[in-house]
């Protein structure tokens, strides 16, 4: 079925804010997937902030103009899945990794970020991201670090203190 210019404006508009406001895109190709398994993959997709669409190429090309996925226009051969990340960089990366371990026919093409075009097989690099929780408590524990330190030292003192006064009590009992 053939789309009205009305809609197919709507669609560029809608794709161009959503990648106006995402933080990386995944390109893949569904093809050989079954209706229920990208119903899965969808469902998993709104779990994780990931807004997945399929939209034509000539579509996907005009209404990623003057974004950051701008660069992405050469993966744009044959059918294309759009995954983009809206809350955690890596989301996509993860959640089309994990989709195709178990589904063979699932083929990621590219994945954009910051304005760069990486090959699938960068795909592992973007996966390991740390979610920002993850982020945040790595960043924590590098702070608390020092400042525990400084906590046993300072503890060190009055224990060694105690312990040489207990010693000197415990020799003059015995004397």
């Amino acid at each position: 079925m053939a789309l009205r210019l009305e809609d197919k404006k709507a669609i560029v508009a809608d794709v161009n804010e959503t990648a106006a406001s995402a933080l990386s895109l995944v390109i893949a190709d569904a093809r050989g997937c079954t209706v229920g398994e990208m119903t899965t993959l969808r469902k998993l997709a709104r779990e994780n902030q990931v807004d997945m669409r399929v939209v034509r190429n000539t579509l996907a090309k005009i209404a990623l103009k003057g974004t950051d996925f701008e660069c992405a226009e050469e993966a744009f051969k044959g059918p294309s899945l759009l995954a983009f990340s809206m809350e955690d960089p890596g989301a996509a990366a993860r959640l089309f990794k994990d989709f195709a371990k178990e589904h063979k026919n699932f083929e990621v093409k590219a994945l954009a970020v910051s304005g760069q075009l990486m090959g699938s097989e960068q795909l592992d690099v973007l996966a390991k991201l740390p979610t920002r929780e993850q982020a945040l408590s790595m960043l924590m524990s590098v702070m608390q670090a020092p400042v525990t330190k400084l906590v046993r030292t300072m503890n060190e003192v009055p224990s060694k203190l105690v312990r040489v006064v207990a010693a000197v009590r415990d020799q003059k009992e015995a004397a």
